[in-house]
């Protein structure tokens, strides 16, 4: 019979998790998210509402993101940034 045992970095076997499931919950509260194996592989992560709801919001709204872009210039003013000479370079050479 193999007994599971949370170890101090927060991950345990599923059939404690289970069994100590309060436990589990009051450590992702106090302490941070706590990692559930199956047969010795990552499982699930038990994560406190506040952490969850912290990184569920997006960090900025697609509409935040337009409004925040660089405007667009006006005709006049990418005429006058970005105004051409009317050099057509060297004249044609004659044979």
């Amino acid at each position: 019979m193999m007994v599971m045992v949370a170890r101090d970095d927060g991950t345990w076997g599923a059939a404690e998790a289970k069994a100590k499931f309060s436990e589990v919950m009051e450590k992702a509260q106090t302490e941070g998210p706590q990692h559930v194996t199956k047969n010795g592989k990552d499982a699930v992560v038990i994560v406190s509402a506040n952490d969850w709801a912290t990184k569920q919001k997006p960090a900025k709204s697609f509409v935040d993101v337009l409004l925040a872009a660089p405007r667009i210039l006006s005709d006049e003013e990418a005429e006058t940034l970005f105004k051409r000479h009317k050099d057509f370079g060297r004249p044609p050479i004659e044979f």
